[in-house]
């Protein structure tokens, strides 16, 4: 079965409509988004629908919404990384319901998967409160080759909703052409994805990529439309 994910308790607000449609959710720590009700609130909604769940954590910058590089100590952080994981390990305690993975969010996710200083401080703070997790990261990235020689388990992630760059990094949001938004162009890349292991990047270059899990991101205005098409398109595929 293939595993789609979405970035969930961010204050959109669409979680009842999201989790019907997705195998596992990572949700935000209080940190770049959300609250102790809505993170009580996703991890209910998950536990009824049987979506694995895991943590989102990031820059403590809601300002910004976790998505710049902020400045701030390697102690800070990762203190930071720590609380909100145990923030969820408590809060999905009470609800009896375990914490399959960790998937670092916006700047932190980007900077981890390139920068060997990040991706250590996200690998330090996963080995101490949730050694038993996965790692949600890109393929062929820093933080998951590192990740693979500390034995901490590990899930190649791709994205439906994004577009890529030749050295498989993310099309910065910034730029034209970093979402996408039409449930087609999203199927074909995952179905390139699933068929051939490579993604037509936006220089046009044909680029090698492996994934386990795929991502929606939950804020996307046309998540729930190209989640319920890709759907439909994968019970066709997968029959």
């Amino acid at each position: 079965m293939i595993d789609i994910n979405c970035d969930v308790g961010e204050g959109i607000n669409n979680e009842d409509k999201l989790m019907p449609l997705i195998s596992s959710c990572n949700i935000a720590c209080n940190a770049h988004a959300g609250s102790v009700e809505i993170i009580d609130n996703v991890i209910a909604l998950a536990k009824k629908y049987k979506v694995k769940i895991g943590a989102h954590p990031s820059f403590p910058d809601r300002e910004n919404f976790g998505r710049k590089l902020m400045d701030i100590s390697k102690e800070k952080l990762q203190k930071s990384i720590e609380d909100q994981l145990e923030l969820l390990i408590k809060r999905s305690e009470k609800q009896c319901i375990k914490i399959h993975h960790v998937k670092p969010h916006g700047a932190l996710y980007n900077f981890a998967a390139k920068d060997e200083y990040y991706a250590n401080i996200v690998l330090n703070a996963l080995e101490k409160k949730l050694p038993k997790a996965f790692l949600y990261a890109p393929y062929n990235s820093i933080i998951l080759n590192l990740a693979k020689e500390r034995n901490i388990k590990v899930k190649f992630e791709a994205f439906l909703d994004r577009t890529y760059n030749n050295d498989l990094s993310l099309v910065s949001r910034n730029l034209p052409g970093a979402l996408i938004s039409n449930k087609n162009k999203a199927w074909e890349q995952l179905e390139r994805m699933i068929l051939k292991e490579e993604v037509i990047s936006i220089q046009e270059e044909v680029v090698n990529i492996k994934a386990d899990t795929f991502c929606v991101h939950g804020d996307n205005d046309h998540a729930i439309q190209m989640l319920i098409y890709i759907n439909a398109m994968l019970n066709e595929f997968e029959r």
